[in-house]
């Protein structure tokens, strides 16, 4: 009876409000939730030698909540329930070999709210929250989600960081070591994560006398797939999941590598037909203009340039890349693809094509001195994703038949090279479904899965990955057609 209780509860979280409000609540942004803190920083790398044609190395993040148009500084002003106790796990160095250097510890960061738990004598409920690609407080201070609940099922809270995230940085503690090479980097993985989750939760039921207390392991998106796989590798420890946003079928081509893209062209086709329009018509402009001897140094004023263009693809990639976050992130109250689109139609009628395309960066960026190729200080985050990427979760993403935008296939072997020149490993795609599955899911799955929610809104371009058709009565897909990440 547990598992149908249990799963119950996943299922009463979900109808908290109704689905037409996409169901979470918290004091930022009402549409999504398990967000993350950190910018999205796309940087974009070129191996191409078509005039038209661009390739995209960089997979998006899959953070639900996107950094552009959120206030950095209101996200870390706030404030911390006095609820909240913070505390560090000696943990594993590597769950899966017995060498010597497999047994190093380091601290792994843990977060428990215990205010409406009703504790181990009445087995009340865990429920714990896996971390994802990014520091844990973000999430502390943004996500409501979890709160909002636990009252209802008198539910501990847990917050569990992703290892080599935030402050769980294994190697000594150094983020220089521990990002250093690959050798140091072959421990960051998401099998070391999903066991360093469930040693934890073991830890906590031992010491609070838990054993009989149901957990359910709660993620969004990347935290999303890292819940559902949980679940199927540890359903001693987690008696249901629910997973939000989790793409688990965008690997080795289960999905369409053109599915992301294609869901971004349908938001801003919907929001304004005009802008998709000048869009779609850009990109020719762009390329007659490059060709020309002084082409890119026209464009590099047009587009207020931070340093002098190079080559097109870098604008191209840059304007792909905006494009792609404003749909991932299009959401109350900000609306990104209508704030694009906004500068794009609202140029004056006599303006030209190029002019309207800038308006659009202007509008959603903000008034800066300069835009496209501006030197970054990459976060821990984005070098951690993209180690991440280019190891396991190898998304295909690309782009082949669009109406909007020009072909960028993605091609195994151009970004393996481009792995293989940044870590000089090569990347594994076939891995993921080797180890967790995604082949014939819904016939895998139905013989030895269960309790199990995915959940997903239709206007996330990961959504295209996601799990959207029940697969039996206890591995459930729960949508809505125009949410956007969805809790």
């Amino acid at each position: 009876m547990w598992a149908v209780n249990y799963i119950l509860l996943g299922l009463r979280l979900l109808k908290q409000t109704p689905l037409s409000k996409d169901i979470m609540k918290y004091p930022i942004s009402s549409l999504q939730w398990l967000p993350l803190i950190f910018f999205l920083i796309i940087s974009t790398s070129v191996l191409s030698s078509t005039t038209t044609a661009t390739t995209l190395f960089e997979i998006p993040r899959l953070s639900p909540l996107g950094g552009i148009l959120q206030d950095p500084e209101t996200v870390f002003s706030a404030n911390v329930s006095d609820d909240f106790e913070t505390f560090y796990y000696n943990q594993t160095l590597d769950h899966f070999n017995y060498m010597p250097e497999s047994y190093s510890t380091f601290q792994q960061k843990y977060v428990i709210n215990s205010k409406y738990w009703d504790g181990a004598n009445r087995s009340a409920p865990i429920l714990a929250y896996l971390g994802a690609e990014a520091p844990l407080d973000g999430d502390l201070r943004i996500i409501g989600f979890l709160t909002d609940n636990a009252a209802e099922f008198k539910a501990l809270l847990v917050y569990i960081e992703h290892r080599y995230y935030g402050e769980s940085i294994p190697l000594g503690s150094s983020r220089k070591v521990a990002l250093g090479n690959a050798s140091t980097l072959g421990y960051f993985n998401s099998a070391q994560a999903i066991a360093d989750y469930a040693e934890i939760i073991i830890y906590l039921k031992e010491k609070l006398k838990a054993q009989n207390s149901p957990v359910i392991v709660i993620g969004g998106s990347y935290g999303g797939m890292l819940a559902s796989w949980f679940r199927l590798k540890y359903p001693h420890v987690a008696i249901g999941a629910l997973a939000s946003s989790a793409p688990i079928l965008y690997f080795d081509d289960i999905t369409p590598q053109d599915g992301y893209y294609s869901i971004v062209t349908n938001v801003f086709r919907e929001t304004s037909e005009t802008c998709y329009q000048t869009i779609k018509e850009s990109w020719s402009t762009i390329d007659e203009v490059a060709s020309k001897p002084d082409g890119l140094s026209v464009l590099s004023k047009t587009f207020k340039t931070c340093n002098p263009l190079n080559s097109v693809y870098v604008l191209k990639n840059y304007l792909v890349s905006m494009y792609g976050h404003a749909a991932q992130y299009n959401s109350p109250p900000k609306y990104p693809v209508t704030i694009v689109c906004g500068g794009i139609d609202g140029a004056p009628p006599e303006t030209d094509i190029l002019d309207k395309v800038f308006a659009g960066v202007v509008a959603y960026k903000g008034n800066s001195k300069c835009y496209v190729n501006a030197l970054e200080n990459i976060s821990e985050t984005t070098v951690g994703w993209r180690w991440q990427t280019c190891s396991e979760l190898v998304i295909p993403m690309g782009i082949t038949n669009n109406p909007m935008f020009q072909p960028s296939p993605f091609r195994l072997s151009d970004f393996t090279d481009w792995c293989r020149s940044l870590y000089g490993v090569p990347p594994r795609p076939h891995w993921v479904t080797t180890y967790y599955g995604g082949y014939d899911i819904k016939l895998v799955l139905n013989k030895f899965g269960s309790n199990i929610i995915f959940s997903n809104g239709l206007r996330d371009p990961y959504s295209s990955g996601g799990v959207l058709v029940n697969i039996s009565e206890s591995i459930v897909a729960v949508h809505t057609v125009n949410g956007r990440i969805f809790p």
